[in-house]
């Protein structure tokens, strides 16, 4: 049966009509990922652990699912894949680290569990940055940009990025404390969403800081982010952080009318950004003003030091979760994740409370201009995809490197990544939007008009094995 895109980039939304239709199998989109990990992996290094045989198991036993008429929705039969910190029963989960490489838990995290309910299936764990933090994995290969391998794709999500834009995946979950999933989105003309903190339980994924991660899906549209977003999404008692505000359907309210809409240019995201950067952002906001949006500047008070609070925030602790290893056996832990570990032991409780309260006052501030403003729009990154050999994972004092997303991981607001163009060399740029708490319809609702108004997603890289 002949599709206009191949079965690797179908979106998940178009594939899902389609099973359920009975026009496409399970088996035969699960046969699609797979040969094409076997064929691309090799090179991009986006799995760390592909589990082929349960894959093909469980996609069968979704076809059989529908054959009996029982359908579970529109994730039934879908293959996706995970960053390499969720939690699943019976195969590896190990953070990218040597240090827990023969991790195996014995229970699947909350949003495994819903995933696995909804009907998707897992081709495997994802390569990430080692715990979370910067840089490369503790183990194996670096993980390479598919639209230009002599470029990184971001972190710490790259695998995770790398697979969903190069057709290895029909989507994927990856981690945010920091930018984490909207980095390596814009990096490879993906979506990333960062939900509300609280709206995603985190049990059974790892922490690095309790306070400021966030779990949420990264798919080639939009509509493939609502659509996990709604499995994902709820209060779970086994994770007290979550919220108990009930979820709407994302995918069945999404709507390109975004007429009236106010849209707060973020000012200080604007310094100090490449020029392809700055003129991907120009036409930008053309055309959401063609859309019928109002745009207006806004600022976010002591942006230049968001990027120090947060980075306080996290590293400290990320020492309290993984101290103990790092005095008591640190031999196993790779360079990067040592020196930034041991940094997070030496700030004083004083300095930490010092950026907790300006994260205090961030959220009062964020929260006052979203009185003014529905949506507050940045770039994602301040520059292209870097070289992989121009990466310095140590760069901690560039006030706008990653201010404008790491502002709403201390907001606990919801945003997101949408690909807003590419530079001169053809490598992707990505545009942030950010909404109130709890308001990601109206985040999803601004990124589809503005996906179906670009069609940006229709690209995809021209990198083959």
């Amino acid at each position: 049966m002949g599709f206009q895109e191949p079965l690797h980039y179908l979106s998940i939304d178009h594939a899902g009509r389609l099973i359920r239709e009975g026009r496409l199998s399970s088996v035969e989109l699960t046969n699609a990922y797979l040969e094409r990990i076997d064929h691309l992996n090799p090179t991009l290094h986006s799995y760390v652990t592909v589990t082929e045989d349960s894959a093909r198991q469980n996609a069968k036993a979704m076809d059989m699912e529908i054959a009996r008429g029982h359908y579970r929705g529109p994730l039934h039969g879908i293959p996706i894949a995970l960053k390499d910190l969720v939690d699943t029963v019976g195969v590896a989960t190990t953070y990218g680290s040597k240090a827990f490489k023969d991790r195996i838990p014995s229970e699947d995290a909350t949003l495994v569990t819903r995933l696995k309910a909804a009907g998707c299936i897992n081709l495997g764990k994802l390569t990430m940055s080692e715990l979370a933090m910067v840089g490369p994995p503790g183990f194996g290969k670096e993980t390479l940009n598919p639209w230009n391998t002599s470029h990184a794709p971001g972190g710490s999500s790259s695998g995770s990025a790398t697979a969903v834009a190069a057709g290895l995946c029909a989507g994927s979950i990856g981690s945010d404390t920091g930018g984490s999933i909207r980095f390596p989105a814009a990096n490879n003309n993906i979506v990333g969403l960062m939900p509300t903190y609280g709206r995603v339980s985190r049990k059974g994924v790892m922490p690095l800081s309790w306070t400021l991660d966030h779990v949420g899906p990264m798919t080639r549209t939009v509509e493939d982010a609502a659509l996990i977003l709604n499995s994902i999404s709820g209060f779970d008692p086994a994770d007290r952080t979550t919220s108990t505000e009930s979820v709407s359907d994302f995918r069945s309210a999404l709507s390109s009318d975004i007429k009236g809409l106010q849209i707060g240019i973020l000012e200080d995201s604007l310094v100090d950004i490449h020029p392809d950067i700055e003129e991907a952002m120009e036409k930008s906001i053309k055309v959401f003003e063609a859309l019928g949006a109002q745009l207006c500047p806004v600022r976010i008070p002591n942006y230049r030091v968001l990027h120090i609070a947060n980075s306080i925030i996290y590293l400290a602790e990320a020492f309290n979760n993984f101290g103990t290893r790092l005095r008591e056996d640190s031999s196993k832990l790779g360079k990067i994740f040592r020196i930034y570990g041991y940094m997070g032991g030496l700030f004083s409780a004083d300095e930490y409370i010092q950026a907790m309260r300006l994260r205090s006052r961030t959220r009062v501030e964020v929260g006052k201009l979203f009185e003014r403003v529905d949506l507050i729009l940045s770039p994602t990154t301040n520059a292209p995809p870097r070289r992989v050999e121009e990466f310095d994972p140590f760069v901690l004092t560039e006030s706008t490197r990653s201010a404008s997303a790491e502002a709403f991981n201390l907001a606990a607001c919801p945003a997101l990544s949408v690909p807003c163009g590419f530079n001169k060399e053809h490598l992707p740029i990505g545009l942030q939007l950010a909404a109130r708490p709890m308001n990601e319809q109206i985040l999803l609702n601004t990124a589809y008009a503005y996906q179906e108004a670009t069609e940006l997603y229709r690209e995809h890289p021209p990198f083959q094995a």
